[in-house]
């Protein structure tokens, strides 16, 4: 097996187990900063289900690019860090 395929399965794996305990946590914990910081992980798992897909060949990179960077790459990476951005404003904000 190619070892960058083992990688991304080890990765799914570690970010499937991540993604169904925050969303045990959210219910637990209803509020909004928790929210953001699940939605990051969930989405941050969609970005690495993407990635996979695109090193598969079963999808391509938008033909739209910021400085040779596919936009849907860059929105997948950013999309997290704002999510948890938002999460900690949030918490700093309520103490």
């Amino acid at each position: 097996m190619e070892p960058k395929i083992l990688l991304f399965i080890i990765k799914l794996i570690a970010g499937g187990i991540v993604a169904f305990l925050s969303i045990l946590l959210m219910s637990k914990k209803r509020t909004i900063a928790w929210t953001f910081m699940v939605s990051g992980f969930l989405l941050s798992y969609a970005a690495l289900v993407y990635d996979l897909l695109i090193e598969l060949g079963v999808l391509t990179a938008a033909k739209y690019a910021i400085a040779g960077i596919p936009l849907s790459t860059l929105i997948c990476a950013i999309l997290p860090a704002l999510c948890y951005i938002t999460a900690f404003i949030i918490m700093l904000i309520k103490r």
